[in-house]
């Protein structure tokens, strides 16, 4: 069988540039979050199989990357149903595990604890442009805060992270679940339709309100209700306006507290925020997991053409693990999307370390060879990045190879 030179289907090898890039986004992040409070924590890549199945993951449950059991608890013969054969799984997101996480050191954890969690995960999706099968997310939680303090402060730091990667005019979509269950109930939608309601819904940046409008009726749901829907999103503007529109319209059927603490999150990011992006109302916007319960946002680049990042408020998870109901409200950005942007943009990494290239004739003896690595320790002493490398007969090219991975000054050493 002949050995295979590409990379699973959905994997890729990365090359050093964009491992510099990754690198630095990584230090970069853990930099900025950290002045916002939030600790790092790691989780393993392999989950129970009954946790990656409770149907809190959404359609990423169908994604599973499943693992047999191993050695003498695997019994192909006698197995009658997958459970027989299955007891674990690839991570298909860090929610899941961290909810477990949580539960299982609670009593060694502050509270509120504020957690961040870069790993990689697995899903057996269709790959295509910044979508991988294996690719890295970068989670920050806030668990045990019921306060809108924490939506306030997930915005914040991941749009003052994005800011210093010269990241602009992007757009924050904000909603509330409240709000959405609240307009359905208000058309005149029964509670048993909301979910399928939602997914047209969340279709409407692709096929607009009339495709929306036609999809309702498609599935056979009263004209009265879908036209009143309808209505509403034609009124609501994407600003406080427009929450305080749907505050006094779904009287009744909204609690105010909701409408007022989107509100709260939206004035205070406003006033306070670093980064140039601007901070949308969107009442169309669904987020598509189940353990969502409260506000949910996502942010649109329009250099991608989509979203690169999401989140949102999900504070029934956690107690499905303790049976103890715990407030939890976390923000993803899109690692490996955010990543591909810059190494499209040639996006140079700000280093204030020199480069020195140290080029060696071939057969140096030992004791100017010596001499040449006491250099090289020296300048790695006062700071500088030191390569050292045997001189090549095309010494041309090799010098611009230097130049182009930034070795700035580049030293000859000879026999």
């Amino acid at each position: 069988m002949a050995l295979k030179k590409k990379p699973v289907t959905g994997m890729k090898d990365m090359l050093p540039r964009e491992m510099q890039i990754r690198d630095y986004v990584i230090r970069l992040i853990k930099e900025t979050y950290g002045t916002f409070g939030f600790s790092s924590i790691e989780t393993p890549c392999v989950e129970h199989i009954e946790n990656l199945s409770s149907k809190q993951g959404g359609e990423n449950e169908k994604l599973i990357f499943k693992i047999l059991k191993r050695g003498e608890k695997l019994k192909l013969d006698t197995a009658e149903c997958e459970a027989d054969l299955v007891d674990g799984g690839l991570r298909y997101d860090l929610t899941v595990p961290l909810s477990r996480y949580y539960s299982n050191n609670v009593s060694e954890l502050p509270s509120p604890f504020k957690a961040l969690q870069m790993g990689n995960v697995w899903r057996a999706d269709r790959p295509q442009r910044g979508r991988f099968r294996q690719f890295m997310q970068c989670d920050i939680d806030i668990l045990g805060e019921p306060n809108n303090l924490a939506e306030i402060e997930l915005i914040l730091a991941t749009t003052t992270l994005l800011g210093k990667l010269d990241f602009k005019n992007f757009t924050v979509r904000i909603n509330d679940r409240k709000i959405l269950k609240a307009m359905a109930a208000y058309s005149g939608f029964e509670e048993k339709d909301y979910d399928d309601v939602f997914i047209i819904l969340d279709k409407m940046d692709k096929i607009g309100l009339d495709g929306v409008e036609k999809e309702l009726q498609e599935h056979g749901y009263p004209k009265e209700a879908v036209e009143k829907y309808l209505q509403l999103f034609k009124e609501i503007t994407n600003d406080i306006e427009g929450v305080r529109y749907c505050k006094e319209k779904l009287e009744g059927y909204l609690e105010e507290a909701t409408a007022d603490g989107l509100e709260m999150i939206i004035a205070s990011v406003d006033s306070v925020k670093e980064a140039d992006f601007k901070l949308s109302f969107d009442p169309t916007l669904v987020r598509g997991m189940s353990y969502y319960t409260g506000t949910i946002f996502e942010i649109a680049m329009d250099e991608f053409g989509g979203s690169v990042g999401g989140g949102g408020r999900y504070d029934e998870m956690i107690g499905k693990f303790t049976g103890q109901p715990t407030p939890a409200c976390g923000f993803s950005i899109g690692f490996e999307r955010i990543v591909m942007l810059l190494l499209e943009r040639g996006y140079e990494i700000p280093d204030n370390k020199e480069k020195l290239a140290l080029l060696i004739e071939k057969g140096m003896p030992q004791e100017k060879m010596l001499e040449v690595l006491a250099f090289a320790k020296e300048q790695r002493a006062v700071g500088k990045q030191v390569m050292l490398s045997i001189m090549k007969k095309n010494k041309k090219f090799q010098k611009e190879q230097l130049s182009q991975e930034g070795y700035t000054e580049i030293k000859e050493f000879f026999k």
